[in-house]
Order: structure tokens, then C-alpha cells, then sequence
């Protein structure tokens, strides 16, 4: 049963230490791809090394909401640049009101140009909206978008947005975070989702599982803990739980939604 991870960031300095050791614990879980997210021109080129490095990874590059105050003059073209060396998708995109002091306006100005973007050349974008949904949606259904349609990463939203967003492309996937027992309304909201628009993920190295369901028990170097890509395998039983389906079933299901988003030219 192959497994496919629909957005970490295996880039992310607290896994470096241990990299050759989760990639391991990866492979022996039947991890066949990963899609790991770049999130700002400081670690696109930790990206794109992951990418040369480990066939599971699919590289994706694009400028997280909560960093967009930190874009370059030259931001687009190193975007550009990153997309011409191996084959990629465009993300971690989006939309956040909920960090403090967020600049709306240049938040949107980077997302819709990285929208445009993946329209145009027809790439997958996997998305992150906080407390934004209402715009989003907008957005979506003003703007040009990917043929092959987009993620919503860890979707947070409302259970009643789900038919216009999958009308409009949208793929959902569901992070192990919402096995805690505070997120019944986001599990609940998980129960509707069309199965043909539905992928799984760890966002690893954030959004651990409950210690109960963590396979994969890992620590940074400053002592505390993080999520471990290899407990992916933990979110897909969670989710078949969930869902009320045979796990095998899943798999091949999400298996199916995955390649037909994330499979690139």
C-alpha cells in the first residue's frame, strides 16, 4: 500500500539533524511521494536540494502568507527560476488574517500573482487560508486557475463551502491534528468531503497526532517535540476510522486524487 504525503516541509531546520533517519523511517512506511512546500526565498533552494536529493520528493515553491512582507524586488524571478529547475508545484500560498499585524492587501497582491501563475502553466498550488475563507472564495472564483485544480491544505473551513470550492478545483486534505479531541468540527467537516477530492497529509514538521496515535516520537535539537513525515501512515488509519472505510480502500482512493493533482509534466 503506497502512501502519499499531500503537503509537508521536510526543509525545515528541525528536521535537518535527523534527515537521513526520517527519510529511512519514510521509504520503510511506504511513503511513495511527498509534495514538500517551500514557503519563502530563504528555503526555496533547500527545496529544490531535497528534490536532487530524494526521489519521493515533489518540490513545490511559493510565499507563505505570513512571510510576504519579506519578498525581494527580485522574489518573482527567483520564483521563476526555482520552477525551471525540476519539475514542481507552486506552494505554500494563501491567505492569513489571523497573524498579527497581517498586511491584507500585499497579501493578496503575492497570492493572486502565484495564482496566475499556476493557471497559466497549469501546476497544482496547495493553499493556506486562516480566517479568510469569505475572500478566498472570491478570489477563486474571480481569478484564472489551475485546470488540473489546487489544494486546501489542512482545510479549515466551513462544511457548507465545500461543494462551491470543489466546484471550483478544490482539493482538501486532512492533517493527523485533527485526531485531537478539540477538533470534532473539523473532523465532522471531513465526513462531507466528496472522495474523489480528498488527499491526506502530515504538514510535518507542524501539526503533530495525538501522543497516542505518534508512531514516530522525534525531537528537534532544541528538546522539543515535532511531527515526523513517517506518520503519515498513523493520518491515513485515522482518517479510514474516521470515514468509516477500509483502509486499503482509502489508500487506493487517495492514491487516485493524488496522481491526478500532483502528477507534473
Amino acid at each position: 500500500m503506497m502512501l502519499f504525503d499531500a503537503h509537508n516541509h521536510l526543509q525545515d531546520d528541525r528536521l535537518k539533524p535527523n534527515l537521513e533517519a526520517v527519510m529511512a523511517a519514510a521509504r520503510g512506511q511506504g511513503i511513495g511521494r511527498m509534495v514538500v512546500n517551500g514557503s519563502c526565498e530563504a528555503d526555496w533552494p533547500d527545496v529544490l536540494a531535497l528534490a536532487r536529493r530524494f526521489p519521493q520528493v515533489l518540490p513545490s515553491f511559493g510565499y507563505h502568507p505570513w512571510y510576504v512582507k519579506e519578498c525581494t524586488a527580485q522574489w518573482q524571478a527567483r520564483l521563476l527560476d526555482c520552477l525551471a529547475q525540476v519539475p514542481s508545484a507552486i506552494g505554500e500560498i494563501g491567505l492569513d488574517s489571523w497573524i498579527k499585524d497581517c498586511d491584507v492587501a500585499r497579501q493578496e497582491e503575492v497570492f493572486i500573482w502565484q495564482l496566475r501563475l499556476a493557471a497559466e502553466r497549469d501546476l497544482p498550488a496547495s493553499i493556506h487560508c486562516l480566517r479568510a475563507w469569505g475572500r478566498l472564495l472570491e478570489i477563486l472564483r474571480a481569478e484564472p486557475r489551475p485546470r488540473r485544480g489546487f489544494l486546501l491544505h489542512s482545510y479549515g473551513g466551513a462544511r457548507e463551502l465545500i461543494p462551491p470550492l470543489a466546484k471550483l478545483g478544490a482539493y482538501f486534505s486532512m492533517p493527523g491534528f485533527f485526531a485531537h479531541e478539540r477538533k470534532a468540527r473539523q473532523r465532522e467537516t471531513f465526513r462531507h468531503v466528496p472522495p474523489d477530492r480528498l488527499l491526506i497529509e502530515t504538514d510535518a514538521p507542524d501539526q503533530p497526532l495525538p501522543d497516542a496515535r505518534n508512531r514516530f516520537p522525534l525531537l528537534d535539537a532544541g528538546g522539543q517535540p515535532v511531527n515526523h513525515p513517517a506518520n503519515l501512515r498513523a493520518v491515513y488509519e485515522f482518517a479510514a476510522e474516521l470515514l468509516g472505510r477500509p483502509p486499503e480502500d482509502l489508500a487506493a482512493q487517495v492514491e487516485s486524487n493524488f496522481l491526478r493533482l500532483f502528477t507534473l509534466p
